[in-house]
């Protein structure tokens, strides 16, 4: 299933900051593991991120064309990255799917952040399991969480940021599937292609818009914020207000309104 993002415009940092972006020329799984459990933990609630392996990086900027992976190597290494998840304490697993770059095979994984914070990660992953760890990410790198960090990442156990909350006030059918559709067209998703013949439940599992198990499964608010057409039934005030003041008195001006 493709990914809510257009994969050329994410490797070339367009739509996502590059503190969220990390790049790995080749399968590196301890290096790759930290990075997970680093975006996993969410430290300053970017909202995760992405690792891209088969992309080599100069000092945090993508070097193309890709390296690549070799194609009989992909579905292996996905079936690692299962054995990785299980490894993080509590078990994490990222969104993972390949594309066809330039010409090269790569792998995205998608890391959002986690629902049961803080995560650890084994700084080996020899028989012996290696040190658990919490790591966060502090600029481009991932790090082991010390200190007042720490203490921050400890701090987010009990706290869900706002845009991540479920919104036990709506359902699923309050979303609307043009709206859904017509951003994924706009971000140039390959998602927009397969999304005429998914459920709605499936395409909003596949966007992290819903959040819940099968029997309550419930939208959060950043998706009716943005794929609802009356918003303002969840959130008082759910629209832009502009005011075009004419002069510096202020007392001639026009307001404008734009609602979905």
């Amino acid at each position: 299933m493709a990914l809510p993002i257009n994969i050329e415009e994410l490797v070339h940092g367009k739509t996502i900051e590059w503190e969220r972006l990390e790049f790995k020329k080749g399968w590196n799984p301890e290096v790759i593991v930290r990075s997970m459990c680093a975006f996993a933990n969410d430290l300053n609630n970017w909202g995760g991120g992405y690792i891209i392996v088969g992309v080599n990086e100069d000092e945090g900027q993508p070097i193309l064309p890709p390296e690549g992976l070799p194609q009989d190597e992909l579905d292996r290494i996905q079936k690692k990255i299962v054995e990785l998840g299980n490894r993080i304490i509590p078990s994490y697993f990222p969104i993972v799917q390949p594309y066809f770059l330039n010409g090269k095979h790569i792998l995205v994984l998608w890391c959002p952040s986690g629902d049961n914070r803080p995560y650890s990660a084994p700084d080996s992953l020899g028989k012996e399991g290696g040190r658990l760890n919490s790591y966060v990410r502090l600029g481009a790198a991932s790090v082991i969480a010390k200190g007042e960090t720490l203490r921050r990442l400890q701090e987010l156990t009990a706290r869900i940021p706002f845009d991540d909350r479920m919104n036990n006030q709506a359902t699923i059918e309050d979303f609307n599937l043009g709206l859904i559709r017509e951003y994924l067209q706009e971000v140039k998703s390959d998602l927009f292609n397969e999304s005429d013949r998914m459920p709605l439940m499936d395409l909003c599992r596949a966007m992290y818009i819903v959040k819940g198990p099968i029997e309550h499964v419930r939208p959060v608010n950043v998706g009716l914020l943005f794929f609802s057409l009356t918003p303002e039934r969840f959130f008082s005030r759910a629209w832009i207000e502009l005011v075009v003041h004419k002069d510096d008195s202020g007392r001639g001006f026009e307001e404008f309104y734009f609602k979905p």
